[in-house]
């Protein structure tokens, strides 16, 4: 029998073409912790129809980047609950700052959140939600066949259209997508 990996985190799940629940079809999902109580990550490509300018606003927060800079869906849990993803330097006085993997950071922070507002850096993402396992759910997931698993890597993530982002992936790794004849899994 095959074991899944122990840790997947950091790194990146795409989801395989089989993976029709609609939360997660052709998602591509950064995985910011994974333990033995479960796992935690972020849809990164699948913007919502909202602009940060907008939620900022309704929090009454600056926003000096462009306008029409997208809100992310994060995943399907606690759809209320923002967290923002951005390259470079950890943002001014956050002690909650997570860097997931150099130089690209995680943080829940308000204040975190402030501080980019008034200084958007050009590798940013708002995102509301996050995907979450249970103990061994995602282990299965991955057995099951649901999940490619990749290296982190912030260059997918910021520098490839959305839309494009699925078919990159695994590119990446020399696969055509479509080519992928659906299964029980690893075997």
């Amino acid at each position: 029998m095959i074991e899944a990996p122990s840790l997947l985190a950091p790194g990146f799940l795409v989801a395989l073409p089989q993976l029709t629940d609609p939360n997660f079809r052709r998602s591509v999902i950064l995985l910011t912790s994974h333990a033995d109580d479960g796992a935690m990550g972020f849809v990164v490509n699948r913007p919502i129809p909202a602009t940060v300018a907008e939620v900022l606003e309704g929090l009454d927060l600056p926003w000096m980047g462009a306008s029409d800079e997208p809100v992310w869906s994060g995943g399907p849990v606690g759809q209320q609950s923002g967290f923002v993803l951005y390259g470079g330097a950890p943002a001014d006085d956050d002690a909650a700052a997570e860097e997931v993997v150099p130089g690209l950071w995680l943080s829940a922070s308000l204040d975190t959140l402030r501080s980019l507002g008034l200084r958007p850096p050009s590798r940013f993402r708002l995102l509301l939600g996050y995907a979450g396992w249970s103990p061994g759910q995602l282990e299965s997931e991955v057995l099951e066949g649901a999940w490619m698993v990749l290296p982190p890597d912030p260059g997918l993530l910021f520098d490839t259209p959305h839309e494009q982002m699925w078919d990159a992936a695994f590119r990446r790794l020399g696969i055509d997508p479509f080519s992928i004849v659906p299964g029980t899994g690893v075997q």
